[in-house]
């Protein structure tokens, strides 16, 4: 899946294979994008190509996000062409446990990075660019001042609960009552200061590893199955919830151990529709999301509709990202280390390589 090193680039002549990336995060959390290198992924529709991905190959994964050339935290999106006609461009980003459908932090990283770098036109005030995900289409609309996105947009697809007050078995806490939304995946939503927790940075390490655990029982003890795509069947994340007003704080642990520096953009819109089914959160009514340092997503019920047989709803979130650095990421013929290696000190010790 890697394109061989194009005519004229100047990177190393030992170089075999190359990518081109532009890194930026969105509200603190990093999502690189590969802008060059990467032709395209096999499959019709990004669902077959997020299954390729996840199923097939992950050695693109591997060159991109293990050591030496990437992190633990961080993401990394493809950059696709679209697969379907109304869309702009398409992306699909990876983590350490493989691809995923969608990612509000994300996609404000990959349109701005199309928008300020003119991989897209940009037109001020306001540009629009149509996201091609595995999750569906993602209208974002980025406002626009003297070439930069001052801010982006996200009308997410439908957002809906599968479960409110189920019960969780979790070693060490007894029985907890937790909802369950999809908001691009699926979450199971806890309560953090039942828990102990205010979702402050001092706490990181701490709600890593009870998260951690939350997000394995619930992936165990809580079906779920969207009415109308048949891969996404699992709970993915355990997210910590509180709220003060209406300031929400969202605490999204990510695999293999760390936490969202972002507010979470699929969490919230996931969260958006539990407070809405709660009868807490009227559409039309702008609330800030906040992340664990204090960064912040604008969110909104947008309106009402239906996922299948299931009441669900739209959703706005509204975020700023920046560009930090353009490079290569290479291979040297030489290298024993060509899809990169992970240890446990970082990557904790349940990372598949």
């Amino acid at each position: 899946m890697l394109s061989d090193v194009q005519d004229g680039v100047k990177e190393p002549a030992r170089w075999s294979k190359s990518v081109q990336v532009v890194g930026a995060h969105a509200e603190g959390e990093v999502g690189r994008v590969v802008t060059g290198g990467v032709t395209d992924i096999p499959g019709a529709t990004m669902l077959e190509k997020f299954r390729h991905l996840a199923d097939v190959d992950d050695s693109l994964k591997r060159f991109t996000l293990f050591e030496p050339r990437g992190c633990a935290q961080m993401t990394v999106n493809l950059l696709l062409p679209p697969t379907h006609r109304a869309a702009d461009a398409a992306f699909i980003p990876l983590q350490p446990d493989g691809p995923h459908a969608m990612s509000g932090s994300n996609a404000m990283c990959v349109a701005t990075v199309l928008l300020e770098t003119g991989m897209l036109p940009m037109a001020e005030p306001e540009t629009i660019v149509v996201l091609d995900t595995p999750a569906g289409l993602v209208r974002a609309v980025a406002r626009c001042k003297n070439g930069k996105c001052e801010s982006v947009s996200l009308e997410m697809f439908p957002s809906f609960v599968e479960h409110l007050d189920h019960p969780l078995e979790l070693e060490g806490h007894g029985t907890l009552l937790v909802d369950v939304a999809f908001g691009g995946c699926y979450f199971a939503l806890l309560d953090a200061r039942r828990l102990g927790f205010s979702i402050t940075s001092d706490e990181a390490r701490d709600l890593v590893e009870l998260g951690a655990r939350a997000s394995r029982a619930a992936a165990e003890q809580i079906p779920v199955k969207h009415p109308s795509v048949a891969s996404f069947d699992k709970v993915e994340y355990g997210l910590f919830c509180a709220q003060d007003g209406n300031t929400i704080r969202n605490g999204n642990v990510i695999y293999p151990g760390r936490m969202d520096r972002s507010p979470c953009g699929t969490g919230t819109a996931a969260r958006l529709a539990v407070m809405h089914a709660r009868g807490v959160l009227q559409a039309g009514v702008e609330i800030e999301s906040r992340s664990i340092i204090d960064s912040v997503f604008r969110a909104e019920v947008t309106g009402a509709t239906k996922v299948g047989h299931r009441k669900a709803v739209t959703t706005k979130l509204t975020g700023r990202a920046w560009i930090y650095g353009i490079y290569s990421l290479g291979i040297d013929p030489s290298d024993p280390y060509q899809l990169g290696y992970t240890l446990s000190d970082t990557w904790g010790i349940n990372i598949v390589t």
